[in-house]
């Protein structure tokens, strides 16, 4: 226990700091035990209330984790280690299919948009005490969610998905409640709940969306907040079906005071229908992003939910940022009204890139996930050795430990800018680096 690390302090601050030093710094090691609250307290000569106040910030902190008899340890993936920072170095000449980020030749131009926007402020300067949702935005929001079936409510705008996911959790969870989340998922969102003292708990994911068994589980475990991505998840592609979302929201009904958080991330480069959840218990929330349909800049979703959420959300929201801008809101409005982006023809883009990789991959033995958006998920027997081996081979893909938590190894291959040419020497590529194993093979479970 501890090594040869001694934990110091006197006040609780004190000790809390001492203990996330040393997480920083590596002297305490993700799954390290930490000393019972009495013996702590009494090698360092204080209350245990002060031991134990300082164990409930880092709790809060997404530090450590209690399970009750079986003590307190340092969390696996602490929230001082981002996901973000697992990523190859990319050098010179070798080709980046590793970023996630959208084909820049898809992406609108935004001179006009925002040029009206900034006419209109120079006509109507925005002020303090302004409405913080611009009305064009809304209208337009609500009646694209109104053609896809997601329940009325208000709308609100936030500086993108994750601020979105991030307030929604803030408005309802404590430091300690478990969230049920995608495995393989997105590895911002992973990191997040831990950094805000909430457990993660993961479910398996398949072409359709999570399992609804797996989820029915992890409800009745004691979760508190469900959070699914409803078309082009990342990593896997996947989007829910017609028949997915109706087992779903079957199970939800059954558990209807969780918290539901639908992130639609496919928003107008996916051609697959909207199959939404929400309505089914009482406190949900919708979110829309901006970011990969017209640009990852563009800092922006529309968020929509239940009166009372939507109210803390807000309510938060002013106390903080107070609004996100009103210039930004009117020039992506103004995109939305021009119809800058033609999703379908979007959509046939990335979906072209996507079914020649997984048929050439196929052609190699090997199955790969993709249903929707602009990646592919492949399985690997070795994930680090994969990722090495394309690398040398002119090749940078995103490793799989960003995006997973107990699912076996993959890669995530972002083909948005994949052209004819390379699609074959790729999952030649892919191939040989894979070998012979596990990865190969029928696979549309990755659990």
């Amino acid at each position: 226990m501890l090594g040869e690390y001694r934990i110091s302090g006197r006040r609780a601050a004190e000790i809390s700091a001492s203990i996330e030093r040393a997480v920083g710094e590596g002297a305490l090691q993700p799954g390290e035990l930490l000393p019972p609250m009495r013996e702590l307290a009494d090698r360092l000569g204080v209350n245990p209330n002060t031991v134990a106040a300082a164990y409930r910030t880092l709790r809060e902190r997404g530090v450590i984790e209690t399970a009750g008899r079986r003590g307190s340890r340092v969390r696996p993936k602490p929230a001082t280690t981002a996901r973000e920072m697992i990523r190859v170095e990319v050098p010179p000449g070798v080709r980046d299919l590793s970023d996630g980020n959208p084909d820049p030749a898809l992406l609108p131009a935004l001179a006009g948009a925002f040029a009206a926007a900034a006419a209109q402020g120079d006509r109507e300067p925005v002020l303090y005490g302004h409405t913080p949702v611009d009305g064009g935005l809304e209208r337009l929001a609500r009646a694209g969610l109104d053609a896809d079936g997601v329940p009325d409510g208000p709308v609100a705008v936030t500086s993108g998905a994750l601020d979105a996911v991030e307030r929604v959790l803030a408005a309802h969870l404590r430091p300690g409640d478990a969230v049920v989340v995608e495995d393989p998922g997105w590895g911002s969102l992973l990191d997040l709940i831990p950094a805000l003292g909430l457990r993660t708990v993961p479910v398996p994911v398949d072409d359709e969306g999570p399992l609804p068994g797996d989820v029915r589980r992890a409800l009745e475990g004691g979760a508190r907040a469900l959070i699914v991505t409803d078309r082009a998840q990342n990593p896997t592609g996947a989007a829910l079906s017609a028949a997915r979302a109706q087992a779903l929201r079957a199970v939800l009904a059954e558990h209807p005071e969780t918290l539901l958080i639908e992130d639609d991330h496919g928003h107008h480069i996916v051609d697959l229908p909207l199959h939404p959840l929400a309505g089914v218990t009482h406190r949900w929330a919708f979110s829309r992003s901006a970011a990969k349909a017209y640009g990852p800049d563009l800092r922006l979703a529309v968020l929509t939910g239940d009166p009372l959420t939507l109210d803390r959300v807000r309510g938060r929201q002013r106390l903080g940022p107070g609004w996100v801008s009103l210039t930004l809101q009117r020039a992506v409005a103004r995109l939305w009204a021009d119809g800058t982006v033609d999703p379908a023809t979007v959509a046939a883009r990335y979906g072209e890139r996507r079914d020649a990789l997984a048929a050439a991959l196929r052609r190699h033995g090997i199955e790969a996930q993709g249903r929707s958006g602009m990646n592919l998920w492949v399985p690997v027997p070795d994930e680090t050795g994969v990722v090495a081996r394309l690398l040398h081979a002119g090749w940078a893909v995103a490793p799989g430990a960003r995006f997973r938590m107990h699912t076996p190894p993959g890669i995530r291959v972002t083909v948005s800018t994949l052209t004819d040419a390379e699609i074959e020497p790729l999952a030649e590529a892919i191939a040989v680096a894979s070998g012979p194993g596990p990865g190969q093979g029928e696979r549309r479970t990755y659990a």
